[in-house]
């Protein structure tokens, strides 16, 4: 049997699609397994803000397009690019398998927050690193920077230091890059950060049955539940890239579920958090979805989202 992957092109693309491969390889042991490279909008564009490019999906529209038609069975996406809402995935497609999470937390590349002098500048393109920070040090400056791994850690000693997924450093090696660990108390990193999605045709014909019941022995079933939380609190505020968000789930010795979020303003004047903790059998999405309306509700998210003019979310 013959299962083709698609996947981005870049490093850390292509060493996510190689780990799916090598676990879809250990189920069977005569099955092959076939990269289908694919460029994305994000990829081709560089030199631009992703919020300023219709935030998230710009990395995930032609890999999916390519499973849609046939030129892939499944698609590797990191699941922080997948948009959060429903409605903006196509129906032809399903997330069959989350794999076991990488770490999902940021680091700093360059200098530790302490050991950076009064006003640094921190290199990060993303508006949830920005304003999370500037909530830890008030006097950092912050500059635009975008590129794959292997640019962004060769600009690193322009600036007091950059900020990078730890996830993305460990895999391709540069675990010993990272300054510092941020933990979730300091940084709450962006929704399905450090995790992989795998995505299938929906349809019901023998060769899609194969491939989605290939994936789905390669769910980790924490994993996916975190990143359930996570999505369904993101789904429910209607953001994407461009809003400062923030979420993470994670299982407590006790095994229930514990989520926590972060929902800021654009300048960083205010930024409110807030958690929960899954009761009973209460479900993921359903967790992340009473996160976000006690956010909304109790904690002030609403009139910051009618601030911003993205209306109201029920």
């Amino acid at each position: 049997m013959r299962v083709t992957v698609a996947t981005r092109g870049s490093a850390l693309a292509l060493w996510q699609a190689n780990h799916v491969a090598g676990l879809l390889r250990g189920l069977h042991e005569h099955l092959e397994v076939e990269l289908v490279v694919i460029e994305t909008v994000g990829d081709r564009v560089v030199d631009r803000p992703i919020s300023s490019m219709g935030g998230q999906g710009i990395f995930i529209k032609e890999v999916q397009a390519a499973v849609i038609d046939g030129r892939a069975d499944v698609a590797v996406h990191s699941a922080k690019d997948l948009p959060s809402d429903p409605a903006l995935n196509p129906p032809e497609l399903l997330i069959a398998a989350v794999p076991e999470r990488a770490d999902p937390r940021d680091v700093l590349v360059g200098r530790t927050l302490d050991a950076l002098p009064t006003g640094a500048t921190i290199a990060t393109g993303s508006a949830r690193r920005r304003v999370q920070l500037a909530d830890l040090r008030n006097d950092l400056s912050f500059a635009d920077l975008r590129g794959n791994i292997d640019t962004r850690l060769a600009r690193a000693s322009q600036f007091g230091a950059v900020v990078m997924a730890k996830a993305a450093l460990d895999r391709l090696g540069y675990e010993d890059r990272a300054a510092q660990v941020l933990s979730p108390s300091e940084m709450l990193p962006q929704v399905g950060q450090g995790a992989l999605a795998l995505e299938c045709r929906a349809g019901d014909d023998g060769a899609d049955v194969v491939v989605r019941s290939l994936l789905t022995q390669l769910e980790h079933g924490p994993s996916r539940e975190a990143v359930d939380a996570e999505r369904a609190f993101l789904g429910m505020l209607g953001g994407g890239c461009d809003l400062p968000v923030g979420a993470y789930a994670e299982m407590r010795d006790d095994g229930a579920l514990w989520l926590r979020a972060m929902l800021a303003s654009g300048d960083g004047r205010m930024v409110l958090r807030d958690e929960a903790v899954a009761r009973g059998d209460q479900s993921p999405t359903d967790l992340g979805h009473t996160l976000a309306r006690h956010l909304l509700d109790e904690g002030g998210g609403r009139l910051l989202l009618e601030d911003l003019g993205l209306g109201d979310r029920s």
